[in-house]
């Protein structure tokens, strides 16, 4: 298995996790907060998306699937087209709201461009330096672990609140 295959498979997990946090759930359901000011599931699958979708880009030096597949527009939220949930405010995370088959389409259609980047990178195309802003520079194979891990943590994240909502009465 090559580095490339590696991160695709752990990469492949996101979206499957996430759906099984979201199967069967209402948008009302979907933004209900397990507390007070706590993130949504919609939220929470929105951001994990969003975040992957934005960094791969950046990599790939292409343009987001955001905007250039229209997710936007189907989206419909009240934030400019480049919020990614980093620094939301407890109302703007409530002002998520989509079904569950919005926001699993999203997470699939940033997926299946994750994997088509991924299939494009060699053994040598991990160590290059894509970001000497940070202490040591970021590796673009740093960057993709970083962003898998972050998708990882919100789609647990999701999971759990789930349980919290809806299984743990």
């Amino acid at each position: 298995m090559t580095p490339a295959e590696l991160l695709t498979e752990a990469f492949s997990r996101v979206p499957e996790t996430v759906a099984r946090a979201l199967d069967g759930l209402s948008a009302d359901q979907l933004a209900t907060r397990p507390a007070a000011g706590a993130n949504t599931l919609a939220w929470l699958a929105w951001h994990t998306a969003r975040g992957q979708d934005a960094q791969v880009a950046d990599l790939a030096g292409t343009e987001q699937v955001w905007t250039v597949d229209g997710w936007v527009e189907r989206f419909g939220l009240p934030f400019p087209a480049e919020a990614l949930g980093y620094g939301m405010s407890r109302d703007d995370v409530g002002r998520v709201r989509a079904s569950a088959d919005l926001l699993n389409g999203y997470l699939r259609a940033v997926h299946e461009r994750t994997v088509a980047y991924l299939a494009t990178l060699g053994d040598d195309d991990l160590d290059p330096v894509v970001d000497d802003s940070w202490d040591p520079p970021v590796t673009r194979g740093a960057r993709l672990v970083s962003i898998l891990d972050d998708c990882t943590q919100h789609a647990g994240q999701a999971g759990y609140v789930r349980g919290l909502l809806f299984f743990s009465r």
